[in-house]
């Protein structure tokens, strides 16, 4: 479950127009198109800043916004929120509404160390749909908005955190599975459609291997049954 119940004092439930995101992003007439076709509402729902939760800023997330998107069908393309994101420069924890279902997503974002005043992006988490009604869970503790902001991603990423792994590292695993679960499903496809015997004996081997390597990425901890050379 990754709904939070945020506190009051941080609730503020401002309608954002589509036209700031439009400027703030530059976007084309494409996304233009897809807003409209896709977003019936965006809300600033809560600001989780010092003032609000007391908790410290970091230079890295000086605040969190929360922004509740209302769909109008049932599918949201990743390319709106990418737009949302790079048009408000802090990081934000998205809640999609679609009929009576809310869906929590967010994307690693961080300043840029090359150029000021703009973000790194990573791709968008997204929790699983639940009712709109489900029951809401407090806040992480944390002792600054950086640790909450990462514990919130946490929380989103479908893989077990590694004992010491910073949020990047965990992002760059995640990405590295999802690969790997790619070249697994390739790799199947390939020895279903082959009939030459010598082939599939080697397309076996790779699909061994391949799943091998991505169940040590899934639990790097996990000790298999030797070393292999």
């Amino acid at each position: 479950m990754t709904l939070y119940q945020y506190p009051p004092q941080t609730t503020l439930k401002r309608v954002i127009p589509k036209s700031r995101i439009y400027d703030g992003a530059s976007v084309n007439t494409a996304l233009r198109d897809r807003f409209v076709r896709e977003v019936d509402q965006i809300t600033w729902e809560h600001k989780l800043a010092p003032e609000t939760l007391n908790l410290p800023a970091t230079s890295a997330v000086p605040e969190i916004q929360v922004f509740r998107v209302t769909l109008k069908g049932d599918a949201l393309h990743d390319d709106v929120l990418r737009a949302i994101d790079r048009a408000v420069p802090f990081p934000i924890v998205f809640e999609l509404l679609v009929g009576e279902h809310i869906q929590t997503a967010a994307a690693y974002k961080r300043p840029s160390e090359a150029e000021r005043g703009k973000w790194v992006l990573c791709d968008h988490l997204h929790g699983d749909w639940v009712a709109q009604d489900s029951p809401r869970k407090p806040l992480p503790v944390a002792v600054n908005l950086g640790a909450l902001y990462y514990r919130m991603l946490s929380a989103l990423m479908p893989i077990t955190p590694v004992p010491g792994e910073d949020v990047e590292t965990r992002l760059e695993r995640l990405a590295a599975i999802r690969a790997k679960e790619r070249e697994i499903a390739q790799l199947q496809s390939k020895l279903k459609r082959e009939s030459q015997f010598s082939i599939k004996v080697t397309l076996h081997g790779q699909l061994a291997e391949a799943q091998a390597a991505f169940d040590h990425m899934k639990d790097p901890g996990k000790t298999g049954g030797g070393n292999h050379e």
